[in-house]
Formats: structure tokens, C-alpha cells, sequence
């Protein structure tokens, strides 16, 4: 998100620092929807989803039943209440790889929309984040805290970011990914753009990250950038460009390196539509297209996101919706969108408790109408979830 380069970065300035480094700051004082505060938590209910089709992360496959049992997958359905699902498909909850969380209703509005896992990609303070994990039956959640950016970025002129996360140069790198970690962050997030970190920074960022054996997120909104980030091992990498496509000789290494994408192009679209000169969605088009050709592995992840001053604000859950419309306009198959969205970030995260219904995983689930492998926007046509075993209303 927050495209910021040397050409345009006057007009993002504001965007950027807002998006990037304070999604969460007003985040405890923000008001619960009438939704959220109708929501009711019921721990421990034993449900057979009976005659239900289950896409099982490769097919959809014929009715049967599924147990949810205090939480998680069950196997046998004696003393169960049973719901008859007529012939529905049930799929592993969604998982957003690349949100920025803001308030509780922030889960709220994921959870409707058959969201259960949002990883978050920068928020602060700590105690934001602290305050949304753990709560029951509303999604799980992952973030990276407090990103690394340069000294004159548009994130450290802000009053409130904090001093140890802009970095002069590598020696700072250890002592940064120190703090994060004993902040609670769960994986290190990296801003490479123009003023940015120096190669030989981000590269001591990514070292110390996994010496601790953390993930290395890595924001690059240009081919540049996104060299800059391979150059440095870091694991995954958000965003595509707008002004050029990826070369095929870098969606390359991207496969060769191992390095996971997560391109959220509703955000890209959504710059795009602003009419800035030199953003071109087909673009971002041509750099998942390249990227699949290559063989990388390709996240569902949307940047969705309700800071003040940011033009483009995905919403939360009903976007991811629509990511996984746009990945199947580049080319990639309904079957590699579902995946995107579900058992590869789960496997990409070390989430090893969802991403596919097995018997005792989470009972992270999404009942919907029609099937998603003949047409994925039947994924909108939600009619019942289940986050942790613990039944929530969809959103209208």
C-alpha cells in the first residue's frame, strides 16, 4: 500500500505515514459497531455440519459431515447438534496476509465476511495489538509492530513513531529487531522505499530477524525496491509496481529464492483508479501474471485499512473477497486463488492449525453458497462462519 516513490512522494507523504505506522493509534477509543456488540460468544458447542461439500484444498468433494467440537475439528458426531447444510461448501476460514488492524470492530468486520486469520503488517503501540489477541470467537491475529524505516521517511517525521524504529545504519539492526520481539511482534516488517534503509541495513535487519528465527516482511513498491528486498533474503514481499511490470528475470527469483508475494492489487487498483500519472494497474496486472509464470508463491492479502488520510481504504473482510477476484483475472487458477487465501499463508506463517478442515485444526470456518472452484466469487455467498468453533453471524 502507500505507493511512495522519488517521482510521486510529496503526494503520498501524508498516505504513507498514516497507512504504514499508525493504524492502530486511535484503535482503543475507536466505538464497536451494533453488529459487534450483538455478537454472542458460545465456548464448547459440539455442531455436526451435516451433507455439507468440503473443499478439501485440492477439490470440492461430496456431501458429509464435519465436527465442530469445543473449537476444533471433531471426529465423531455422537451428542452433536446437527445442522443439515444442504449440500453447501465448507471451506477453511479465509486468512488476510496483509491487513492493518485498528480497533476490535476491525475483527468484527473481518469475522463477517469469513475472515479468521488477519495478519496484521504495522501497528502501534503494543498495547493495541495486545488488546485484539486471544478474544474468543472473533479472528486470530498475527502483526509485525513497529516497521524499520529510514531517517526522513514520511513515518519519522510522525510525532508518535517510535525513535528505535528509524534506523541510521546496520549497527542499529539487532537492537531494533530486539525491541520488536519483546514488544510481542510476531514477524519483522521492513519499509524499503525512497528516503529508504540502505541495502547494507535492511540486510543487518533481516540477519538479526532470523537469527531469532523471525519472518522478514519487506514493503517494495518498485521493481527496484523489490530488488533491493531480494538482495537481502527477506521472506516475503508486499505490494507490486504500479509504474512497470516485474521482469521475468526477477519474478524469477522471487521462485528461486523462495520468497513469498503477497501484491494486495485491490490496493494497487485502488491507486491506480486515482489518476495519478505513471499508475498503471496493468502494472501490478502483469507483475502477479509474471510472478505466477515464474512459480512463486502468490498470498491473498488485500491492505485493508481505516486510517484518516489514507485515499484508499479497502475494507475490512468484503475486500479479501474481491482480492481473490482480481488474482483470478491475472491468470492464476480459482483453485491457486483458494490456496492463496487459505493453506499457503497458513503454511507460509508456520500457522499449523488452520488453512485446511482436518480433525483437530481450529474450527476456522466458511459455509457458502455454490462452489468457488467453478466460480470464485461465490466466496461472497456467505451463510454461515465459524471462527474457532464459535458460530458468528455473517455480515448482510
Amino acid at each position: 500500500m502507500c505507493i511512495n516513490d522519488t517521482n510521486r512522494r510529496d503526494f503520498f507523504k501524508t498516505a504513507a505515514a498514516a497507512g504504514i505506522a499508525v493504524a492502530g493509534v486511535q484503535a482503543l477509543a475507536a466505538p464497536a459497531a451494533a453488529h459487534a456488540q450483538a455478537h454472542s460468544v458460545r465456548l464448547g458447542d459440539k455442531v455436526a455440519l451435516t451433507n455439507v461439500r468440503v473443499f478439501d484444498g485440492d477439490r470440492v468433494t461430496t456431501p458429509r459431515t464435519v465436527v465442530v467440537d469445543n473449537g476444533r475439528i471433531g471426529i465423531s458426531a455422537l451428542g452433536a447438534r446437527r445442522i443439515d447444510c444442504a449440500g453447501a461448501v465448507l471451506l477453511p476460514g479465509l486468512i488476510d496476509s496483509h491487513v492493518h488492524l485498528r480497533d476490535v470492530n476491525t475483527l468484527h468486520q473481518l469475522a463477517g465476511s469469513g475472515v479468521t486469520t488477519g495478519l496484521d503488517m504495522a501497528c502501534f503501540p503494543p498495547s493495541v495489538v495486545d488488546s485484539l489477541r486471544g478474544l474468543p470467537g472473533l479472528p486470530d491475529i498475527r502483526s509485525a509492530g513497529t516497521p524499520a524505516v529510514a531517517p526522513g521517511s514520511p513515518q519519522s517525521r510522525l510525532p508518535t513513531f517510535p525513535a528505535d524504529a528509524v534506523l541510521t545504519g546496520p549497527d542499529q539492526a539487532s537492537r531494533f529487531v530486539r525491541a520488536r520481539i519483546a514488544e510481542g511482534s510476531d514477524y519483522i516488517k521492513i519499509i524499503i522505499d525512497e528516503p529508504g534503509l540502505t541495502p547494507e541495513t535492511i540486510e543487518a535487519v533481516t540477519t538479526a530477524a532470523h537469527s531469532f528465527g523471525k519472518l522478514v516482511m519487506a514493503h517494495a513498491t518498485t521493481t527496484a525496491m523489490a530488488e533491493r528486498a531480494l538482495d537481502a533474503d527477506v521472506d516475503m514481499i508486499h505490494h507490486v509496481p504500479l509504474d512497470n511490470a516485474l521482469p521475468a528475470e526477477v519474478a524469477a527469483r522471487y521462485a528461486a529464492t523462495g520468497t513469498v508475494a503477497v501484491p494486495t492489487l485491490t490496493m494497487m487498483e485502488g491507486f491506480a483508479g486515482l489518476g495519478i500519472p505513471g499508475m498503471d494497474y496493468a502494472a501490478a496486472e502483469g507483475s502477479v501474471a509474471a510472478l505466477r509464470r515464474a512459480g512463486a508463491r502468490i498470498l491473498a492479502g488485500t491492505d485493508a485499512n481505516s486510517t484518516p488520510g489514507i485515499p484508499v481504504q479497502p475494507p475490512f473482510g468484503s475486500s479479501l473477497h474481491h482480492e481473490l477476484e482480481l488474482l483470478v483475472r491475472t491468470g492464476l487458477t480459482t483453485l491457486e486463488a483458494l490456496r492463496a487465501t487459505t493453506s499457503l499463508p497458513a503454511r507460509s506463517f508456520g500457522l499449523r492449525d488452520r488453512g485446511v478442515i482436518r480433525p483437530g485444526y481450529r474450527a476456522d470456518l466458511l459455509l457458502v453458497d455454490g462452489d468457488p472452484l467453478a466460480d470464485i466469487t461465490a466466496t461472497r455467498a456467505v451463510r454461515r462462519v465459524w471462527v474457532g468453533g464459535v458460530e458468528y453471524s455473517p455480515a448482510t
